[in-house]
């Protein structure tokens, strides 16, 4: 069993250390608001008041959090955990979904540490991260990723490991920017439904069994048309809009025109800046009631 201090423990972290702490590990957890750890302390991992308290001693250190400002404060400055005083050679594995630029400046940081980093978001709702049902899409050395694979495990039902550092979020971003164009795309088709006079209970069922499905369009339809966006929230408005932004800024990066995954930014910022950034990403479609 090893120490891990786990940064972030919200809807998905939770789930994540959750698991570490089930598997027999000894877990330190931060997160910003304290609060949320509750479940994790009374399950029995330790709580820290800051990254460079919860990485003492560790072996590895995780992070699950918002975006890259919630990351640099994880890693970086006096109380980061990079500050602080971790087991020579330990593993540093960031789970966010954040910027490729971001990732491989962190990784620099990382390695002039000592610590061994691993590039791994990973793609799951809530429930799989809490089942440890997630898969992790990996860029690193591929003699630390073998070397981290026991204290993955608990996490995941597979790991696609995309080549160096860097890799496996140019792929998470990929498929997150696709997913954004669906969900836009499900949430037009929906209310041009509606509005031709079509019941959206059938619709959804045969758009689900039909050659446009997909797992997004069928959560989607499922979840737009049942109309709850304020609670049981699985991914907000504003980490898809981030997502949706990041997503298409490595598409310009590398020169794709990325048109629709343009369009699909200006949609998520239309919901956010009419003030849904806190509910469901599944809003938009009243968005396009309005």
């Amino acid at each position: 069993m090893a120490r891990i201090a786990f940064l972030g423990v919200g809807r998905m972290g939770a789930g994540m250390a959750g698991r570490l702490v089930a598997a027999g590990h000894e877990v330190t957890v931060f997160n910003r608001t304290p609060e949320k750890a509750d479940e994790l302390i009374g399950a029995g991992a330790a709580f820290a008041a800051t990254p460079r308290e919860a990485v003492r001693g560790a072996e590895a250190v995780f992070a699950m959090v918002a975006d890259d400002d919630a990351s640099r404060a994880a890693w970086l400055g006096a109380d980061g955990a990079l500050a602080g005083e971790y087991e020579p050679g330990a593993f540093a594995v960031e789970f966010s979904t954040i910027s490729r630029p971001w990732v491989l400046e962190l990784a620099k940081h990382a390695a002039a540490h000592g610590l061994r980093y691993l590039d791994s978001p990973v793609t799951g709702l809530p429930d799989a991260a809490a089942a440890g049902r997630l898969t992790l899409f990996v860029g690193a050395d591929a003699a630390h990723l073998d070397a981290a694979r026991p204290l993955l495990a608990p996490l995941c039902i597979d790991i696609v490991h995309f080549g160096a550092v860097g890799a496996g979020t140019s792929y998470k971003l990929i498929q997150n920017l696709l997913g954004s164009i669906q969900i836009a795309a499900t949430a037009e088709a929906l209310r041009t439904a509606e509005l031709a006079g079509l019941e959206l209970a059938v619709v959804t069922d045969t758009l689900s069994r039909g050659g446009a499905a997909s797992p997004t369009v069928i959560r989607m339809c499922q979840e737009m048309t049942a109309g709850v966006h304020d609670r049981d929230i699985a991914f907000t408005a504003a980490l898809r809009l981030k997502d949706t932004r990041i997503g298409v800024e490595l598409a310009d990066a590398v020169g794709t025109p990325a048109a629709l995954g343009h369009t699909a930014e200006q949609i998520f910022q239309r919901l956010v800046d009419a003030g849904h950034g806190d509910l469901s990403e599944t809003k938009l479609i009243d968005l396009l009631r309005d």
